[in-house]
Order: structure tokens, then sequence, then C-alpha cells
């Protein structure tokens, strides 16, 4: 197992899975940099992760914006070098199961900020990771990544994105020592599954996901995806005559509660 890592970034922090890997990462060794929208929400999880021991630096910033992230990104990792980060912010919308499609505003705000915020917050490091020759970079996508889901264009568009721009981007930085690894889970509690109407196929706990997911990334591990028995599913409906899979995708029916 290699050594614990020492400076560690992650986006979304403010609940749910980003605030489960802060608190799996916090400790005496380890300095957090800490990112998400919600203040208050933020405050609370950089309370918890100093309690536990770790300095933390957390900062209220969309994604979307690029440049202010690259600003303080660049600011943290001059006072503590970047060994892990984690692109982990994200949202989630949808459509009613009868609509004729998603309105193109509701699908670009899911691009933003899952596949261009992820961008902003992984781009500004690969430098200076790679001149150090060392780190970890983890994209946080899905298993909507590996086939559509019908009723959530945008969002199955944002993380294929982001799945397939971090896939491109391990062998690219590999020669210099850093490593990258893409996750694709599947259900697990948190506020976004909480507005989720619908069937949630082995639902894990926000916590249980969290470990497994780090877990993964301590053991240098290039993919993450679970459980696996769905994505060995929605790897099918994607391999199969697309009239066969678009019939299995068009039955799993949801519906995403707006925030």
């Amino acid at each position: 197992m290699p050594a614990p890592y020492r400076a560690v970034v992650i986006t979304g922090a403010s609940s749910g899975l980003g605030a489960a890997l802060a608190l799996s990462y916090a400790g005496p060794q380890t300095a957090l940099g800490l990112v998400a929208r919600n203040r208050e929400r933020l405050a609370q999880t950089a309370a918890a992760c100093e309690a536990a021991g770790a300095s933390v630096a957390s900062a209220a910033i969309d994604v979307v914006d690029g440049p202010g992230l690259a600003a303080w990104l660049e600011e943290f990792d001059r006072a503590h070098p970047v060994e892990l980060v984690i692109a982990n912010a994200g949202i989630s919308a949808g459509v009613e199961p009868d609509s004729a499609g998603e309105p193109a505003a509701t699908t670009l705000r899911q691009i933003e900020v899952n596949l261009l915020g992820a961008i902003h917050t992984i781009a500004p490091l690969v430098p200076l990771l790679c001149a150090r020759g060392r780190g970890r970079i983890v994209a946080i996508a899905s298993i909507a990544a590996f086939r559509g889901l019908p009723y959530s264009p945008g969002y199955s568009a944002s993380k294929a994105g982001l799945r397939t721009y971090a896939e491109a981007l391990r062998p690219l930085v590999a020669p210099h020592g850093v490593g990258v690894t893409v996750v694709c889970p599947g259900f697990f509690a948190s506020p976004m599954t909480d507005r989720w109407e619908g069937p949630t196929p082995f639902l894990a706990s926000g916590d249980k996901a969290a470990r497994r997911i780090k877990r993964g990334i301590d053991r240098g591990r290039a993919r993450i995806d679970f459980p696996w028995p769905l994505v060995l599913g929605m790897r099918f409906c994607d391999l199969a005559p697309a009239l066969i899979g678009d019939r299995i995708m068009r039955g799993f029916r949801f519906h995403i509660r707006a925030a």
C-alpha cells in the first residue's frame, strides 16, 4: 500500500460522496483543499476534517468558474504540493418520462458542471503534477458513461465525456509518473440520489461507496466500476444491437426532481 497522500484536492466536498471522501482522507499528516458552492455545508465538512487532524483550506467556488478555480488551485499547490486531485463536483437533472426531449439549457448546465468543471479542476494541476513526477488524478464519472440513460441525456453526455477525457489523459501523463483513476459508480445514498424517483438497484450507502473508491484510489487502480451486475448490464446495452439496448433502457423509467 502506498504512503498516505499528504495534499489532496476534492471538489463537490460540501455533501454526499465529496464530503465522505474528504473525511476518509482527513488525518494529521494531510492538507485538504476542499471546493464546493455551498459555503455553509462546506464549512461543516471542513470543521469535521479539521477535527480529524487535517489541515484544511476551503473555497466556495463554482467549478464552472475556470479562472477563479485555477487561481485558487495554484495558490493551494504553492503551499501544499498536490498529490491527489478528485474531480467530484456534479449535478443531475432529467426530463419527465413522457417528455419529447430535454431543454438545451438543462443539458448545457450539466455539461458545464460535470464535464467542463472537472476539466477546470484537473487541467491546471496536470503540468504541476507532471513536473514533480508523481501524483494521481481521479475523475468521478458514472455508470451512465457506459450507455446513455434515456430520461437524462445531458447527465449521460457529461459523464461519458468525463470518462473519455480521463481515459485519454491516463496514457498521456503516465510517462511523467502521474496516474489517472476513472470512477464509474452506480447508485449510492446522497442528496442527488434523494431526488431520484425510480428504481435504484444495488443502492449502497454513501460511506460504503467512499470506502470502496478510496481503496481503489490508494491501490492505484486505473478504473473503479461498481456494482458489477449493473456495470455488466449497462455494458451489455451498449454492445447489444441498438434495437435491443434501446428497448431495455426505455423500460428503465425514472424522474429526477428539481433541486
